[in-house]
């Protein structure tokens, strides 16, 4: 009949629908367990300071690397975020070498860090005296082993930054390097317990020479962070307070006359001291210190009405020295002389001199006559440490040469 559907169309359509309900089940299924990632794990001061610890522990490492392979390594500022699983299947490409590192001193925990095949070629031939353009081929088992050797190093260098940054002694496991094809895991957990859920990754920008520029990563536990956090934050030393500010002057209290007393500025001041009433109370009411008022000197200036006759009078006198004789002078010169009689000095005898150019002196050969200066039995001079102190004539003493001094120069 026209317009209607065969059994067999019909049976084609539902298994049709089957099929796109059990995809789109199975798609629902996966984006379910993916892990959701929870930003509020770590603190806006856990994330700087784990990236500062991370910053000094790269940058030794960047230093050992660059005598392993002797090119330029340069090792950029590390990037500190919240991920799961599917970030970094997202972000490698495929395989890539996971390197697993467990600390066995000082931290309690491990980290993974990642690497791409091709950087780990390029690393591995410098590292043989290539020049790293050596990169066809598969990955064997030299490659991870020397990545490994190369990992242990680094990473060793890092966990002696992050012992003197963190106050304790660090110490590392050999890394255990592995060829990893992140299509064959669909969870990180088959890989490291810690990456079934939220961890921390670490991002670097790896640059040697014109040979690499990637990216390698860090894998922290959200534990293990934590605790590096808290180890860099104990090792701060507590800033000293400041000082408390100095406490202003005070000015100085005004007093005030009861009524019925004198005025001070009125008063003479050549009176006695005993007879001047005090702020509010008399004067015989203050203790007597064994001696009268009026007699108690002050010091450095008389008191008001004291005669100038009363100060202490000072006997003052130039000040005389011991003149200096001529013998003592002498006597200390010939003292000092003594203690440097055994200095042995360099005496040298000169027969002449002359002058010659470039082009006479390349033309010296065995026989060649050079004429000097001196004249024949002319008095030959005598230096000692390059300073002209005598001449002289030469002697032969049994079979060696000599000088007989004739004459001192003063």
């Amino acid at each position: 009949m026209d317009g209607m559907l065969s059994q067999d169309e019909i049976n084609a359509l539902l298994t049709g629908m089957d099929l796109s309900s059990d995809t789109s089940a199975q798609e629902s299924e996966e984006s379910a367990s993916a892990v959701q990632i929870d930003e509020s794990l770590l603190t806006p001061d856990e994330r700087d300071a784990i990236g500062e610890i991370a910053n000094i522990s790269m940058g030794s490492s960047a230093t050992t690397l660059y005598s392993l392979v002797n090119r330029k390594v340069n090792i950029t500022t590390p990037i500190v975020q919240i991920a799961n699983w599917e970030m970094v299947v997202d972000a490698y490409e495929r395989p890539c070498v996971f390197i697993q590192i467990n600390y066995t001193a000082g931290l309690d925990g491990s980290n993974t860090m990642i690497l791409k095949e091709h950087d780990v070629k390029v690393i591995t031939d410098l590292m043989m005296g290539g020049d790293g353009s050596n990169t066809d081929g598969e990955l064997g088992e030299l490659h991870l082993s020397a990545i490994s050797e190369a990992m242990n190093q680094m990473m060793g260098s890092a966990a002696t930054s992050m012992s003197t940054m963190l106050g304790k002694m660090i110490d590392i496991s050999p890394p255990d390097a592995s060829l990893v094809d992140l299509n064959d895991f669909k969870k990180g957990g088959e890989i490291a317990p810690f990456l079934e859920g939220n961890f921390v990754k670490i991002s670097f920008r790896l640059q040697i020479d014109d040979l690499v520029d990637s990216t390698i990563m860090q894998l922290y536990p959200i534990e293990f962070a934590k605790g590096l956090f808290e180890s860099f934050v104990l090792n701060q030393p507590e800033p000293e307070p400041a000082p408390a500010p100095a406490p202003a002057p005070s000015a100085p209290p005004v007093m005030e006359m009861p009524a019925g007393q004198p005025d001070m500025s009125q008063m003479n001041m050549g009176m006695p001291m005993q007879n001047m009433p005090m702020q509010g109370m008399p004067m015989q009411s203050m203790p007597q210190m064994g001696m009268p008022m009026q007699s108690m000197p002050m010091q450095g200036m008389p008191m008001m009405g004291m005669p100038m006759q009363s100060m202490p009078q000072m006997n003052i006198q130039p000040a005389q020295f011991q003149s200096f004789s001529n013998n003592m002078g002498t006597a200390a010169g010939q003292e000092n002389i003594g203690l440097i009689r055994d200095v042995p000095l360099e005496v040298t005898v000169e027969l002449g001199r002359t002058k010659k150019s470039i082009a006479e002196i390349l033309d010296f050969a065995p026989g060649t006559i050079i004429e000097l200066d001196k004249i024949a039995g002319e008095p030959i001079d005598v230096l000692v440490n390059g300073k002209f102190v005598a001449k002289g004539e030469v002697v032969v003493i049994e079979e060696s040469f000599g000088i007989r001094v004739t004459e001192i120069i003063k």
